[in-house]
């Protein structure tokens, strides 16, 4: 029986997940599998691997058959690395410790590149949300300046015509007492 690693769909129209399964290559791909090895969400941002790391690696030496999603998302995950570490045991080439340490090292430069990333994308973030409280802030500020320029024209105005009104007044009162 020939087995493969492949993907199951699963979710709704436009918004799918997908099971990690071990199958047999003429099951219908969303029919009959053999074992659940993981899970992939590419809905979230970054896209989620679950995966039994053991049993994947094991269906891979066994002589299961990745499809080609499958085999980089493994590959990710390190599954096909320690395939090929374990290849290199057996040969002789090295030993389990060292296969160990060498995986382990992967792993650890591996984390380091994600970390590295997720804080480079937060500082963009940050810097990009100061960015945008300043140019928000400047925006109030001329705001502010233009209402108050308006509002000192209009009081100037105000100010004016009481002048105005005050001055006609008091030109109006000796022209009565004339007047009379």
């Amino acid at each position: 029986m020939a087995t493969k690693i492949r993907l199951q769909r699963h979710g709704r129209k436009r918004y799918a997940y997908y099971p990690i399964v071990v199958a047999d290559s003429r099951a219908p791909r969303d029919g009959r599998f053999i074992e659940r090895i993981g899970s992939y969400n590419p809905n979230t941002n970054p896209a989620t691997i679950s995966l039994d790391f053991d049993r994947a690696l094991y269906w891979v030496e066994t002589g299961a058959q990745p499809t080609d999603t499958v085999r980089s998302l493994l590959s990710k995950e390190g599954v096909m690395l320690m395939k090929h570490l374990r290849g290199g045991v057996k040969k002789g080439a090295f030993d389990e410790a060292e296969a160990q340490k060498r995986f382990d090292a992967w792993k650890a430069a591996r984390d380091k590149e994600a970390s590295a990333a997720a804080a480079k994308k937060a500082a963009k973030a940050a810097e990009d949300a100061k960015a945008r409280f300043e140019a928000e802030a400047e925006k109030n500020r001329l705001k502010g300046e233009s209402v108050a320029k308006k509002k000192a024209e209009k009081l100037a105005a105000e100010e004016a015509a009481a002048k105005a009104a005050l001055e006609a007044e008091t030109t109006e009162a000796p022209a009565e007492e004339a007047a009379e």
